[in-house]
């Protein structure tokens, strides 16, 4: 006998050739690219509730979904027959059935987002879908001092993307760090209870801008404080952003 579960899954995706996380009518998404295998494995019409949107280009290595299912498959059956028709761009990690209660995306508490950013005067080539090149020098510690000022619940306003649908645009920042692993890569972590479309991106464009002494650290604390977008620097490239992990 059937029974309707629920079965929540991490998803990691390469976010390359894809048009963002959310389905779109004409465009390849991940969410209509899971959807379909789900149709495919259970002949039935299955909508993937994501824990939130990742914009074209960003990447994913801990995405969480959740779906509702009349079936007698087990979570490890779904696991192997999604990626067996997924594209190998993207990969479900992890298939276990959850409470009926659970939501991915109203149940989520916090998200970790990296940023990564190669800082040579010569560009990579291998790595060059997943990092921000940049040429000139960076001054990490003075990045690392504006950094300091996001921490907390703050108004993110000033880095809000155009169109973005929301309540009210405060948001609290657990954790925010820039860290170094060769004097050429670098990696800016955020953990926050929410993020605004762009934040992130607007974020560390903003951040680039110090680091290239466009602007003062204490600078950077004003454009937070003024809620003024044109204030801030441009929107750092999609391709350096990964969504880590969402927890619950």
């Amino acid at each position: 006998m059937k029974m309707d579960k629920n079965f929540k899954l991490i998803i990691e995706y390469d976010g390359t050739r894809y048009h963002g996380w959310q389905r779109q009518r004409e465009d390849t998404t991940i969410q209509g690219e899971i959807e379909k295998a789900l149709g495919v494995m259970t002949a039935q019409h299955i909508v993937l509730n994501g824990s939130g949107r990742t914009d074209a280009g960003v990447h994913a290595f801990g995405q969480t979904a959740n779906f509702r299912c009349d079936t007698n498959l087990a979570p490890q059956i779904f696991q192997r027959g999604l990626n067996s028709l997924l594209p190998d761009d993207i990969v479900i990690r992890e298939c276990r059935r959850v409470a009926d209660g659970f939501h991915a995306r109203f149940d989520v508490k916090s998200k970790i987002y990296h940023y990564t950013i190669f800082n040579h005067p010569v560009p990579a080539a291998i790595s060059r879908q997943y990092a921000w090149s940049i040429r000139k020098r960076l001054d990490i510690e003075a990045m690392r001092h504006a950094v300091s000022y996001i921490i907390g619940s703050h108004d993110f306003k000033a880095f809000e993307g155009t169109g973005s649908p929301r309540a009210h645009t405060t948001r609290h920042v657990m954790a925010a760090d820039i860290v170094e692993a060769d004097n050429r890569w670098f990696t800016f972590r955020i953990e926050a209870d929410g993020f605004l479309r762009f934040m992130v991106r607007n974020i560390v464009g903003t951040l680039v801008d110090v680091g290239l002494g466009k602007m003062l650290p204490t600078e950077f604390k004003q454009i937070l404080k003024s809620k003024d977008r044109t204030q801030a620097g441009a929107t750092a490239p999609a391709h350096g952003l990964c969504l880590m992990e969402v927890k619950y």
